[in-house]
């Protein structure tokens, strides 16, 4: 067979189901022999950059990698935006990319560039297929590489030339392995501190969200008592209803969550990622005593520097922990102070309940609808701006993966891209996306993929007109921001000419019914509301106020 038709059965064996991308005329072949395939959809999309948020999204919601395509030169520049993204974000993919024949790969000739070195730094592994015989293990190593924890990026790049030559190899067949244990010896020192601890705070990252992860993490919290808050992309590894969740840390100023690790004296960071949250930000004076659980050692940083390592499966390392606790004797924990910040944070998050200003509404209200309008198992996708920082502080959530939030590359663009792939994961679920007006833009062309596939998404954009969260930060740093406004369509019109439903709404009562409505709509809605961001500067100035109130 051609090596398009082995490298086409190689990714069929390996149970992917779904390849996003815009083809080009180097990867012609494999194009072709992707659509003789019965067992993979190929999902046409309007940029690159879309394919590889779709593909994130896949990725972050199934465990189990998408493809994202792209042509040589220009194709995979525009894929390496999203693939950075998912790579730092923990979301297993494969960047697939055409090129150029091998015989003209050492000179000067259109659009090659070395696709491999340029991806090197935003995947796993990078890779350009040399003979076809190679490609059921490089394949087999792909997937492996991308799922396996810290799941991420993988890049096959197949030149034109090589995709033609026939081949007689065959796809390997995938061999699960299973995850390596804690050390015994580190399980029972981990226990004895547990044991001695008076004010132990858990500090739960995107590693929780895994689904035995988050079930195990539950049954400890249960157990214990122990207050949990999450890292941004760990949001939904304990029920928001819990009276154990302490919410959402990740903020750059201290808020009340954070209180609670001040008052700890041993922070258990479970699947924590530095990547998300910077330790200095929670251990300035590093002297906290600090117990790593995670599937990888620990990041060397001078302010996370543990005393004590669970490393190995997650789920397995707290079960484990869990059965050494009850063979130690231990006094009663002091939770006193959790359950108080616990409810100045529920008492926080109702003061905007009932809203009803017009004109433009506040952060704080358009999430307590957003979680009202939505289901237990609803999905909500955030983009990047001011906006995340409300989401993260205000939506919170009783599943795993049922809030995704883009928090390690932090690139703008994903909430379109990103619903229309959840929605193909999660067809029975109600999607909803919120962007900036700024972030929105950035993947606009992908309304028509939406409207192509009848996508069963709403999208919520906040308008404020201008690069929000910029002027946020430079208003903190400096007292003024610079320039950062800009003008926006008419966005009834817009959504009218993409074929979606549209709605603009500026009186805060009317925002949950139109919200209810847009998620009830079979197909692609836009939901539109002018943002009053002049919370921000409340929101800091309250904030830099934060102190222990017991």
């Amino acid at each position: 067979m051609k090596a398009s038709d082995l490298f086409v059965q190689c990714l069929e064996e390996e149970g992917i189901t779904h390849i996003f991308g815009v083809p080009g005329e180097e990867n012609a072949d494999f194009i072709m022999s992707l659509e003789a395939s019965k067992k993979i959809r190929f999902i046409l999309t309007r940029h690159e950059q879309g394919a590889a948020f779709m593909a994130e999204v896949y990725g972050r919601l199934t465990g189990t990698p998408a493809g994202c395509l792209g042509t040589l030169g220009p194709g995979a520049a525009n894929l390496i935006t999203g693939v950075a993204d998912a790579n730092m974000d923990r979301a297993p993919i494969l960047v697939l990319t055409g090129q150029g024949a091998t015989t003209r790969q050492h000179k000067e000739s259109h659009q090659i560039m070395d696709v491999v070195a340029m991806y090197r730094p935003v995947t796993k592994w990078s890779v350009s297929v040399i003979h076809p015989h190679t490609l059921p293990e490089i394949v087999r190593k792909a997937v492996r590489l991308s799922r396996a924890e810290k799941p991420g990026a993988v890049l096959i790049e197949l030149p034109e030339d090589i995709a033609k030559m026939e081949t007689d190899a065959a796809p390997m067949t995938p061999r699960r392995f299973r995850r390596p244990e804690p050390d015994a010896v580190a399980i029972q020192e981990a226990a004895q501190k547990l044991a001695e601890a008076k004010t132990p705070i858990i500090i739960a990252g995107n590693g929780t969200i895994r689904r035995r992860a988050s079930r195990e993490l539950r049954k400890l919290c249960a157990e214990t008592g122990i207050g949990v808050m999450s890292s941004f992309m760990g949001k939904g590894a304990v029920d928001k209803d819990a009276p154990y969740c302490l919410f959402t840390i990740g903020l750059g100023q201290k808020d009340i969550p954070s209180l609670a690790i001040d008052d700890s004296d041993l922070v258990l960071a479970i699947g924590y990622d530095l990547v998300e949250y910077p330790p200095k930000l929670w251990n300035p004076n590093s002297d906290k005593e600090i117990l790593h659980i995670d599937f990888l050692p620990a990041e060397i940083d001078e302010h996370y520097h543990p005393q004590t390592e669970l490393i190995g499966d997650i789920a397995l390392s707290l079960r484990k922990l869990m059965a050494a606790m009850r063979g130690e004797k231990r006094a009663s924990y002091d939770l006193t102070a959790q359950a108080k910040i616990r409810e100045r944070m529920i008492a926080d998050f109702a003061e905007y309940a009932d809203d009803d200003t017009e004109g433009a509404i506040r952060p704080q209200k358009a999430l307590h609808d957003a979680r009202q309008a939505l289901d237990m198992d609803d999905i909500l996708i955030s983009g990047v701006g001011a906006h995340k920082m409300w989401i993260a502080r205000y939506y919170h959530c009783h599943q795993p993966n049922t809030c995704l939030i883009p928090n390690g590359f932090c690139s703008m663009g994903m909430p379109l891209p990103g619903a229309i792939a959840a929605h193909m994961v999660h067809p029975d679920r109600k999607i909803l996306g919120i962007a900036g007006d700024g972030d929105f833009l950035m993947n606009v062309q992908e309304m028509e993929t939406a409207r192509r596939l009848n996508a069963d998404i709403t999208i919520m954009v906040w308008e404020d007109k201008q690069y929000g969260l910029i002027a946020w930060k430079q208003e903190g740093h400096f007292g003024k921001h610079t320039d950062l406004s800009f003008g926006n369509p008419d966005w009834l019109d817009l959504a009218k000419s993409f074929g979606w439903r549209g709605s603009y709404v500026s009186r805060s009562r009317d925002l949950l019914p139109s919200l209810e409505a847009a998620l009830a709509h079979q197909g692609p809605s836009l939901l539109v509301i002018p943002i009053d961001y002049r919370e921000n500067r409340l929101l800091t100035e309250r904030l830099g106020k934060i102190a222990m109130q017991l």
